[in-house]
């Protein structure tokens, strides 16, 4: 790395408090939805972030992150590695606050991604997956200048997605377990730093796709590691190739359990957001809800995260109908 990273410090709530009030007119306040499924089935409540103005919950640490910028900062433009939300979200902060933005993106991302990425103004650099983990890991990119913000290894990033954990306990203060995908680690490391300090009674649960699990592998081994066996797939908005020494250590004392769900079962998660609560969400953005209908997080009132629903309409389609093999 080109220069020594900030040293990974707790979010304290009262940073995520200051957050809410500087993203509330950027943001909504997403609502949390009864999914009633009938006898056998735990108590659910899903997190609407795919109501977002980009579909996601990035916007919440982008906008905070942006925000946040000194002059000096803002003056040479921000860039940010994506598999598409995460740019989104910065370009869409970028914009209203007047600077450049560049992405550098997943080339293998879907096209509604990368075409809203454009649309929002960001110059955007497509790159193979590996190449962009990689950006991701060195915080750095060649050929690219500017303020880096990193898409979940940054802290004002991290603390604009804890406001979401502020509505759920406003909303539901009752709820037993919360869900949230991992990718990165950025949103369950914001959400579990509300949870540890108001309601630590309350089960935080991170849910990885098979393809893509390192957060569960790490904490079964102790050790953050690339994981073995990765492999690409419609759940690209999560299931890292690895687990960031940074990020185990931000999100190891937060973390109640891990699970991990099939493809089929985030396909079947997907279906269901689709039928019962006529929600698109996109593969990561399901990994939550499959979880919880797993039974490893118990009955209830579980709080499922539905981060985001940026996915092409027509792989969707596919995804969803039954007897599908994609």
């Amino acid at each position: 790395m080109s220069h020594a990273l900030p040293a990974v410090r707790p979010i304290s709530l009262d940073e995520i408090l200051a957050a809410r009030d500087r993203i509330a007119g950027t943001v909504f306040r997403t609502p949390l939805v009864p999914l009633d499924l009938g006898p056998g089935f735990p108590e659910i409540l899903v997190k609407l972030e795919t109501l977002q103005p980009i579909n996601s919950y990035k916007l919440r640490g982008a906008a905070n992150a942006v925000a946040l910028l000194s002059p000096a900062e803002r003056d040479r433009g921000v860039w940010t590695v994506s598999a598409g939300n995460a740019g989104q979200g910065v370009a869409w902060a970028a914009r209203a606050a007047g600077i450049p933005c560049t992405v550098v993106a997943v080339e293998s991302a879907p096209v509604a991604k990368l075409d809203r990425m454009r649309e929002l103004g960001a110059r955007v650099v497509p790159v193979p997956f590996d190449v962009a983990w990689q950006a991701m890991e060195e915080h750095q990119f060649e050929g690219i200048a500017g303020t880096f913000i990193h898409p979940f290894d940054h802290h004002d990033f991290i603390a604009g997605h804890g406001t979401i954990a502020l509505e759920i306990l406003e909303d539901a203060p009752d709820i037993a377990t919360v869900i949230a995908p991992i990718g990165g680690g950025g949103l369950i490391a914001g959400i579990g730093s509300v949870l540890k300090t108001l309601r630590p009674e309350i089960a935080l649960v991170g849910s990885e796709p098979e393809t893509g699990s390192p957060a569960a592998l790490t904490a079964a081994t102790g050790i953050p590691q690339p994981f073995p066996g990765w492999r690409a797939s419609f759940v690209d908005g999560a299931g890292g190739k690895s687990m960031l020494p940074r990020m185990w250590q931000r999100i190891a004392p937060l973390v109640n359990q891990y699970v991990v769900v099939t493809l089929e079962e985030t396909r079947a998660a997907m279906r269901l957001l689709a039928s019962r609560a006529r929600v698109v969400s996109e593969g990561a953005g399901a990994l939550a809800l499959a979880a919880a209908l797993t039974g490893k997080a118990g009955n209830g009132p579980i709080a499922v995260i539905v981060s985001g629903g940026n996915i092409d309409l027509e792989k969707f389609a596919t995804l969803i109908s039954a007897g599908s093999n994609s």
